[in-house]
């Protein structure tokens, strides 16, 4: 009886426009045909993880959901597409170390996207809102952006937080994290699956690994949210600056570290980009009052780095702080003072013998204002967006973007969406010149009415680096905060069928 392969590779084509794999076997067994071209889908499902956003009865918490326009819908066998959905749900509260569990409360309304192109927010106030996952799917799905931007007015935990919501992974780094008598640093662990997940978290201080207690195996149970107090995890607390790695050793988790300092005011840590032996960390305010750098070298070997500051004008070498040693397995820091001397600018980090490449994962602790009007945020290393990434929630006269090329001339597409509320998207080309830094505060829908997304899409040229920065000061007191813009994972690449579709015995 003849079979024929067409049905088995349109089947796993469609797998792959979800996994982004896809691996084609003969009914007997034996490999198919090697494809020996690939081609790009768009996805069909995207999903999405926001942690617990606040444990303060006075905090104000606003999701904007948004896909970008621009990519269609990936097709199955039939050639048609699942009706769109864009939807995020509450978690459940597992409790977790160091903080007990309390009863979700649902947003006031699901941030639910309808249609590629205009936001939609929702919002949700008051101490007992749940870490929220959900999924986008069809249409809705290639470039799903959610934005979780939280302002808490007063108390310990004082500050703007924004965070864009990760997608779920198995192995995320948190540079700038602490266990110092005035921080409460909590990593947030959440499974948007069917089945527990089970999670393990490493903390490296200044003297290398510090002896920990109830991390390994931690569980998370399916379509949950634990919460980890960092400093309740080892013996040695009281590390000013300590790196955190989480990883899975079964499932997927969505992982984000909630920082809070007594003095300075409180902000989210996003994951750093992966190891690498370069590092970019864009978008630093130019009226940053201070700025702290923390690096770690997960490798058997020290890392020897070339510190610079990427300006609008060129590259240069921030005054008394042109390397910076970092020792195998241990967390370096080093302050940088007075580095932005009043204009928006990115840090680079590069091998001080390219001979030597070592990787290294990075972020920065940055302080806006003086005496008790402060405010902190975090800046990770952030990998080059390399076909398109977006930052929603932006606001008229609050949101700065800075566009980092570090190597050659670049030339990006910069979209800003229509309004949540109303107003026409516009879109300009920007040439950022080699070893610059371009700021735009200027991209803003016409007839805007509430919030809008900022999109980067690369045209030509070398590799661009880019970040977000929000102020909105309330009270004396310059809140901000800084979100970096991550690839969107818009499209997959997948096996492309070849004309050779001959039968089987």
């Amino acid at each position: 009886m003849k079979r024929t392969t067409l049905s088995l590779i349109a089947g796993a084509t469609a797998l792959a426009a979800v996994t982004g794999f896809a691996a084609l076997t003969a009914p007997d067994g034996t490999a198919a045909p090697e494809a020996k071209a690939t081609t790009r889908l768009p996805v069909e499902r995207a999903g999405l993880v926001c942690p617990v956003p606040s444990t303060s009865e006075v905090a104000e918490t606003l999701y904007t959901s948004y896909t970008p326009t621009g990519t269609g819908a990936a097709t199955g066998t039939t050639g048609k597409t699942e009706q769109p959905t864009a939807l995020l749900r509450a978690a459940t509260s597992a409790g977790g170390t160091g903080k007990t569990g309390k009863k979700p409360t649902a947003p006031k309304a699901p941030a639910t996207v309808t249609a590629p192109g205009k936001p939609v927010t929702a919002e949700a106030d008051g101490g007992s809102v749940p870490a929220l996952t959900g999924a986008a799917t069809g249409t809705l799905a290639p470039g799903w952006t959610v934005q979780q931007t939280t302002v808490v007015p007063a108390g310990g935990a004082r500050g703007l937080l924004g965070l864009g919501c990760g997608a779920p992974d198995t192995d995320f780094w948190f540079p700038a994290a602490s266990t110092a008598k005035d921080r409460q640093d909590y990593v947030h662990l959440t499974n948007p699956d069917d089945t527990a997940a089970v999670a393990d978290i490493e903390l490296y201080g200044p003297e290398g690994v510090l002896k920990t207690q109830f991390t390994e195996g931690i569980p998370v149970p399916a379509h949950a949210s634990v919460p980890v107090l960092l400093s309740t995890l080892t013996t040695e607390a009281g590390k000013r600056d300590i790196t955190v790695h989480v990883t899975t050793r079964s499932g997927r988790v969505g992982a984000a570290v909630a920082a809070a300092d007594d003095k300075l005011g409180s902000d989210w840590i996003a994951p750093a980009a992966d190891p690498a032996s370069s590092a970019v960390l864009p978008g630093i305010p130019g009226d940053a009052t201070s700025v702290r750098l923390v690096a770690f070298a997960p490798g058997d070997d020290d890392a020897d780095l070339k510190v610079q500051l990427v300006t609008a004008t060129g590259t240069i070498v921030p005054a008394g702080a042109d390397s910076l040693h970092v020792k195998s397995g241990m967390t370096t820091s080093v302050d940088l003072p007075e580095l932005t001397r009043g204009a928006v600018g990115s840090l680079l980090l590069t091998p001080s013998d390219p001979k030597k490449p070592t990787p290294v994962v990075a972020a920065l602790q940055v302080v806006r204002g003086k005496g008790d009007n402060t405010e902190i945020a975090f800046i990770p290393a952030t990998a080059a967006v390399s076909a398109r990434a977006t930052v929603a929630d932006n606001r008229a006269k609050a949101s700065t973007l800075s566009l980092t090329a570090p190597g050659a001339d670049a030339q990006v597409k910069v979209t800003a969406s229509a309004g949540s509320e109303g107003g026409t998207p516009v879109s300009r080309t920007v040439t950022v010149k080699a070893g610059t830094t371009t700021v735009l505060t200027d991209l803003v829908p016409e007839g805007l009415k509430g919030s809008y997304a900022l999109t980067v899409e690369p045209v030509s040229g070398g590799k661009v680096h880019a970040a977000r920065t929000l102020a909105l000061p309330e009270d004396g007191v310059p809140m901000f905060t800084v979100q970096t813009f991550t690839d969107d994972r818009g499209t997959v690449e997948v096996p492309t069928a070849h004309q050779d579709l001959g039968v089987l015995d």
